[in-house]
């Protein structure tokens, strides 16, 4: 799908939709066509050759294809109704009896979904932390998948791209990472070595908190697995809608500007929690302190992403107490919106630290979000 060369920067890429403009009014907002179905001539041709049935014909989500795939540097890419949808669409290709290492302690819907998928299945499921090389070769066999999220949720531990490639290879699995909390502007695993790179776009690349949406892109189009998730995703109508496609475009038009603010306040935020006396420790890749930097300096530019952790010194009763005096910091669920959210992520899934809270930072005034968060901490 990509060419790369003479293209844009992502800046202009992504701030001009790819050039896309209204054929009929000559319109600098991509149209919306809410049409299901298309018209045949008598001879019952396709009036347009691209457009018989939505499942597939759909022009605003092949636009977005084509701009996410450009920023990933990627030869095809796939847009679904859910990072989930993604997911899961990646994983059905794993056959009864076969097996899937995955990192442990990534973000939990893909965790549940898989243990569940593999015991119906009577899949192998290896679980181990990734960001430990060491531990992944003495636990690793011959694979189908190999799934990696670097950063990870909500640990925001770093994992060496190019290293897992290297094991997957050897191991004759497919390398598939998990990039929502970097996102396309800051990250491409596939120039390190990645087959599969998985977002959900609900987060980073939408960034308004209103839309579902899943991306995968890869490194060979004309692979036999790659030609298998398209198949999946068609005869499975895991498809989006036009509005929403729509609305993610519309999103994605600010995506580096966004996420350039949001990396900003994040790595601004995480330096003043690390000095915080009522903060225990801070996880952020951006941070020098953290044993994942090194690494993640070199898989990421531009920033280290909105996403960060920080542990509350005490108990769980201090912790809430915390997130119950936040006033700016919206207490839900998500990440990668404009606006600033918490979790306490225990509440949701009990094998995180009692202690612990999520932020994603938004694109807010920094001093406004330091002062919230420091009256939440006295």
């Amino acid at each position: 799908m990509t060419d790369r060369k003479n293209t844009p920067s992502l800046d202009t890429l992504f701030a001009q939709a790819n050039g896309a403009i209204d054929p009929q009014t000559g319109g600098v907002v991509p149209p919306l066509q809410s049409a299901t179905t298309f018209v045949r001539d008598e001879d019952y041709n396709p009036l347009s050759p691209n457009h018989v049935y939505a499942r597939d014909d759909n022009d605003l989500t092949r636009l977005g294809e084509e701009m996410l795939a450009q920023a990933e540097h990627a030869e095809d890419g796939l847009l679904l109704p859910s990072g989930m949808a993604a997911i899961a669409t990646v994983m059905r290709t794993v056959p009864n009896g076969g097996r899937i290492i995955m990192q442990s302690g990534i973000y939990w819907g893909a965790t549940k979904w898989t243990r569940d998928f593999c015991a119906r299945r009577d899949i192998d499921l290896i679980e181990v932390d990734c960001s430990d090389l060491k531990a992944l070769q003495e636990a690793a066999k011959p694979a189908q998948i190999l799934w990696i999220e670097t950063p990870s949720n909500p640990y925001l531990k770093t994992v060496d791209i190019a290293a897992c490639s290297t094991l997957a290879r050897e191991l004759g699995a497919t390398l598939v990472v998990d990039s929502t909390a970097a996102s396309p502007v800051i990250s491409q695993p596939l120039d390190h070595g990645a087959d599969i790179v998985m977002h959900s776009a609900t987060k980073g690349i939408n960034g308004h908190s209103d839309v579902l949406a899943g991306f995968l892109a890869c490194k060979d189009a004309q692979s036999t697995l790659w030609q298998s998730l398209k198949t999946d995703r068609h005869d499975a109508g895991a498809v989006m809608g036009s509005f929403e496609a729509w609305l993610l475009i519309r999103g994605m038009r600010t995506l580096p500007l966004r996420m350039e603010r949001m990396c900003t306040n994040a790595l601004v935020i995480a330096k003043h929690l690390e000095q915080h006396p009522q903060v225990e420790t801070v996880l952020y890749p951006g941070l020098d302190s953290n044993p994942g930097h090194e690494i993640a300096s070199r898989q990421m530019t531009g920033g280290f992403g909105s996403l960060l952790s920080f542990r509350v010194k005490g108990s769980r009763e201090n912790a809430l107490k915390v997130v119950g005096k936040m006033g700016l910091f919206k207490r839900a669920t998500s990440l990668g919106g404009v606006e600033s959210l918490v979790e306490h992520r225990h509440t949701i899934e009990d094998t995180v630290p009692d202690n612990l809270l999520r932020l994603s930072i938004g694109i807010e005034n920094i001093a406004d979000l330091i002062a919230d968060l420091n009256q939440s901490l006295t």
